[in-house]
């Protein structure tokens, strides 16, 4: 069926560009290999023929971090490709396993990248292009305010493109009020406010909002990317000193001095193995919501209690 490179650091692109594949190809079966349960010979078990010959999809993510060994697994089925399986492989960029990501685009890769955008005419690129593909108009001033508002996570901005989608009439072109509004809070719950009843270790709270936010209709996976983009904040700002003026830090971190602020206030009582125990909870419960518990809500729901309950571990 093929062979697939995403290179680059941006996950929701990369998560997009496995999702078109995998909804290119509706009817195989899709095997998500996590880096972490990777051992000597998965790799080759996962991709040896079918004896069936049934189309399969095999997804590989951050192979930049494959020990040589299995690097060398990818390397032989290139040598050998099935015709029924297509190979996604996400490379998040860099010299590391350079060598590998030569030798994948020299056996005809197709190239999806997936790079960070970091420049500001690149995020109103990318705010404009989310509005044209839910089918909505937005200002100039509009996508700045967003943009402003929520800096540089593009979850963060995709998931506010499509509440924002949802939230404003369809015949009304979406505009800077509409986006202060959004910010000021609205009756439904988004992913962010459960992610900050999570942070702060409210449980009660936290399962309120997520069963508000699920029945007004927020995707669970946003939900669980506003708890993944929250978590990914707080690991930035809790490796710089505190002495440091969030509007100094803003550029470095690419985040804006008002989203370090509130990281400050939230890291208070999260150890790093409180944050590690998390955030293990958060990737166990995105593959839940896609396809690995029976049921997804409850998963999602117990991940939370365990995001905070972890909150003043140690």
């Amino acid at each position: 069926m093929g062979l697939v490179l995403i290179q680059g650091a941006e996950g929701l692109l990369a998560d997009r560009a496995v999702a078109e594949v995998i909804a290119e190809n509706s009817a195989a079966q899709v095997t998500n290999i996590s880096i972490e349960d990777i051992e000597i010979g998965f790799i080759t078990d996962a991709l040896a023929p079918s004896l069936f010959g049934d189309q399969r999809i095999v997804v590989i993510k951050e192979i930049q971090d494959l020990d040589s060994d299995c690097g060398d697994e990818i390397i032989d089925y290139l040598e050998n490709q099935d015709e029924s399986v297509t190979l996604v492989l996400w490379h998040k960029g860099g010299v590391k396993g350079k060598a590998l990501v030569d030798k994948i685009k020299k056996a005809g890769a197709q190239i999806v990248s997936a790079e960070a955008i970091k420049k500001e005419s690149e995020k109103s690129e990318f705010v404009r292009s989310e509005f044209k593909r839910l089918g909505r108009k937005i200002t100039p001033a509009a996508v700045q305010a967003l943009i402003d508002s929520l800096g540089s996570d593009l979850r963060e901005l995709g998931g506010a493109c499509t509440q924002l989608a949802s939230d404003v009439a369809l015949q009304k072109i979406i505009d800077e009020d509409d986006v202060t509004a959004y910010q000021q809070g609205r009756v439904e719950s988004t992913g962010f406010d459960v992610a900050d009843a999570a942070l702060d270790g409210n449980t009660a709270i936290a399962i309120i909002n997520l069963r508000n936010a699920l029945a007004t209709g927020t995707d669970p996976v946003l939900i669980v990317s506003a708890l993944a983009a929250s978590f990914r904040t707080l690991a930035k700002v809790s490796g710089e000193s505190r002495s440091v003026k969030s509007y100094e830090l803003a550029q470095t971190l690419a985040l804006p001095p008002w989203q370090i602020d509130k990281a400050r206030r939230q890291l208070i009582g999260w150890s790093e193995n409180a944050m590690a125990r998390a955030v293990i909870a958060i990737a166990g419960a995105d593959a839940d919501i896609k396809g690995a518990a029976a049921d997804p809500k409850y998963a999602l729901e117990r991940a939370i209690m365990t995001v905070c309950a972890a909150k003043g571990s140690k």
